[in-house]
């Protein structure tokens, strides 16, 4: 039995990414759709669908919608407790439940000036002291579970907090932000993993470019890969 996933563009939706990240790799069958993010025709779409104006939204094989990327989350997790979506370990679990809800509703300084685009990243990027701040909650959580699992994922192995977290780690790349080691081997497993590489690669297959995550005056340098 297969979901259905509307998303947007994948160079941008950073939503989007999350929620894709739910499914692929706990190898959860699903249908992609897409809604073009800031196209005439969006709202309609997402409607269509049965959404509330963003995405991702998901129907569940039996019709059931969820239309928010937490929704998705706790969803699956409970439908297939068998997959590892979450720890197994009650104490870690309600840990990592409390930071994908902080991922879900935190970091908006960081979130509203460093727009995701996997298709570039960007020098000479200044951040505010708020930003930084919003960088270092970030490198506190990530040290804290990268130190007690041992990496490479927050949990071991790839979560649910991998996928919310994702998005954040491409933006410490893509914007030079600073970062310990520990971060960046973080990062790095996050951009390698297959599930992200398939997405980012479909992406750059898309043809439209959305002016608004244009960084200009900034200089584009390429996205960061890792052999």
């Amino acid at each position: 039995m297969t979901y259905d996933l509307l998303i947007g563009q994948k160079s941008y939706s950073s939503w989007s990414l999350r929620g894709w990240l739910c499914f692929a790799p706990f190898d959860i069958p699903v249908t992609l759709h897409m809604a073009e993010i800031y196209g005439d025709t969006f709202l309609d779409t997402v409607a269509t669908f049965g959404g509330n104006a963003t995405v991702p939204a998901a129907r569940t094989p039996e019709g059931g919608l969820l239309t928010d990327s937490i929704a998705i989350a706790w969803h699956l997790a409970e439908a297939f407790p068998d997959r590892g979506l979450l720890p197994t370990d009650p104490i870690l679990r309600a840990e990592a439940q409390s930071i994908i809800a902080e991922m879900h509703s935190g970091f908006v300084d960081l979130r509203a000036n460093c727009q995701v685009n996997l298709r570039t990243a960007w020098e000479g990027f200044e951040p505010s002291d708020s930003v930084l701040a919003d960088c270092a909650r970030a490198e506190e959580i990530w040290a804290r579970a990268l130190d007690r699992s041992g990496g490479p994922f927050l949990y071991g192995a790839f979560t649910l907090a991998d996928a919310f977290y994702a998005p954040l780690a491409t933006r410490f790349l893509t914007y030079g932000l600073p970062m310990t080691e520990t971060s960046l081997a973080y990062a790095r497993a996050i951009t390698t993993h297959p599930a992200f590489l398939e997405w980012r690669r479909d992406g750059l297959r898309e043809t439209q470019e959305i002016a608004r995550y244009d960084k200009t005056p900034l200089k584009r340098i390429p996205f960061p890969t890792f052999d």
